[in-house]
């Protein structure tokens, strides 16, 4: 009986007893998430979970080019695992206007082009828009239309996205919002005209992709995410689906979002952003939302 008591300790190898170099084998195999939570374990895994070889294979394949959107020195001493952090947690460019950043599970790239880097009619004049501090936007802003009879949004874009197919989308919401004894509420007062004629939506890309949809954005029918109607909601309007091919020459993409029959008015809108996200990424979000 003791002599089996002080055998006890001989059971064999432990995780503490696997080479860093095997386990840094089986990290290339792991998603982000998964390799921080295993780095937890022992000094091997965490010394495995440092490892320049394996955050290589977590990072875009272009990602040098996407390191010249940010200043030298934010980046020159960084290890492979810190750039992903850097990309996870987001990058602006174009001013503050636009932003690149990689999901942080599938290392995919995704984009987001704020209101204020787009074209809009009348957008000066305080009589017709007016910009909107807030939380609910990746740019802490939003463009909010009162009332106008020609309303069009215009946008462009070039950017190194690694080949993939992408799924370009605007953001936007009926009605206005704000926070109430810090609940928040929203106001359809000048929500008016969305219902009458559709919105265009489209885009065109440099290497001749295009797609088109048209919808009415305050119809009242059911909508199988937003419950039985859109009001008061943030809303990626889909435009369609475009695909980067060469990983060398991107394509430049412009887009618009129009209702120019000014025959009526039209009002009581949020113009946040326009979002590029991987289709396949897109997708399994929605499913998400909608469970």
């Amino acid at each position: 009986m003791g002599a089996s008591l002080s055998n006890s300790s001989d059971i064999g190898p432990s995780l503490g007893d696997i080479p860093e170099a095997c386990v840094a084998r089986v990290f290339l195999y792991l998603t982000p998430p998964q390799i921080c939570n295993l780095a937890r374990l022992n000094r091997a895994f965490r010394g495995a979970a440092s490892s320049d070889a394996v955050w290589h294979t977590k990072l875009p394949p272009n990602y040098l080019h996407l390191l010249q959107f940010l200043p030298l020195d934010q980046y020159q001493h960084l290890s492979k695992k810190d750039i992903f952090a850097l990309f996870a947690a987001s990058v602006s460019f174009d001013d503050g206007n636009k932003q690149m950043w990689v999901d942080r599970v599938t290392g995919r790239v995704c984009l987001s082009i704020s209101a204020r880097a787009m074209e809009i009619t009348g957008i000066e004049d305080r009589r017709y828009w007016s910009w909107i501090p807030t939380e609910e936007s990746r740019f802490q802003e939003v463009a909010y239309l009162q009332q106008i009879w020609w309303f069009e949004v215009d946008g462009v874009i070039k950017f190194p996205l690694p080949p993939d197919i992408y799924t370009l989308s605007f953001r936007l919401h009926l009605g206005k919002y704000s926070k109430r004894l810090g609940r928040r509420v929203s106001s359809f007062e000048h929500t008016h005209g969305w219902d009458i004629k559709p919105v265009r939506f489209e885009f065109t890309t440099s290497d001749n992709q295009h797609a088109t949809t048209e919808c009415c954005l305050d119809d009242g029918e059911h909508d199988e995410m937003y419950g039985n109607h859109k009001r008061g909601c943030w809303i990626d309007y889909k435009v369609g689906e475009f695909v980067v091919t060469d990983l060398e020459s991107p394509p430049e993409v412009r887009f618009s979002m129009k209702q120019i029959d000014c025959t009526h008015s039209k009002g009581g809108l949020c113009v946040d952003s326009v979002c590029i996200v991987p289709s396949e990424l897109r997708e399994q979000r929605r499913r998400l939302v909608s469970k």
